[in-house]
């Protein structure tokens, strides 16, 4: 008797959905956490706290508030859509915007951390040679912290398929366009399909477990060539 394999649709989103929350999160994490490395300026703990904050607020906290953001019947919501042509509420678009800021503390902290653990002596070398800040992170602060960066990528996208309560109340349930693998499985329990979420359950536990090994084995690699 054939058994039946569960629509991979969600398994495509999810891993979509992480990938491109992913590369954004590297565009602003990278200056973000160097500014934070390296600044004195007064808001700094401001800007941790609010970088922070998706560590502990409640996922359905953060997606009930960008709901209602994201709403054409508030004031911004209503401005996306009228002069930009964005209706970011149930859409595939505002799941990407809400991964990223419920993310971004898993991209920012590991670079942050690895940036600060970095040699003085290099950011003042390379000041001294006259190099500019974007060369300085880029062709000697990164390359002298690649455990932490792929450390940042690494969990960024983790946290990001395993993300519920923020998708569900940003993008609902829409097969195809915002039902990802997390929100397929509860619709399966729900169901009694027990054996449909398993499978996507496997899947998902599966990647996360490859994925954050593949860190540990790189950092401790990483600690073998010092």
């Amino acid at each position: 008797m054939s058994v039946a394999i569960p629509d991979l649709q969600p398994l495509w989103l999810t891993f979509r959905l992480a990938a491109l929350t992913t590369l954004i999160l590297l565009c602003i994490g990278i200056p973000l956490a160097y500014w934070l490395a390296f600044t004195r300026n007064r808001l700094k703990p401001v800007l941790e706290t609010l970088v922070s904050m998706p560590l502990v607020l409640p996922p359905s906290v953060l997606g009930f508030y960008l709901l209602l953001a994201f709403s054409p019947q508030q004031a911004f919501g209503h401005w996306l859509e009228q002069y930009l042509g964005l209706r970011l509420v149930f859409s595939f678009s505002g799941l990407v915007i809400g991964s990223v800021i419920f993310s971004l503390p898993f991209m920012v902290h590991p670079l942050q951390s690895g940036l600060q653990h970095l040699p003085v002596s290099l950011l003042e070398a390379s000041r001294t040679l006259g190099k500019s800040d974007l060369t300085t992170l880029f062709r000697v602060l990164l390359p002298n912290c690649r455990s932490a960066l792929l450390s940042g990528i690494v969990l960024s996208f983790a946290h990001t398929v395993g993300e519920f309560g923020v998708v569900l109340m940003v993008g609902g349930n829409i097969p195809g366009v915002t039902k990802v693998a997390s929100i397929a499985i509860y619709d399966e329990v729900e169901s009694l399909h027990y054996a449909a979420a398993h499978f996507y359950a496997m899947i998902l536990f599966v990647i996360s477990f490859a994925i954050l090994l593949l860190v540990y084995l790189n950092n401790k690699r990483m600690l073998k060539t010092f």
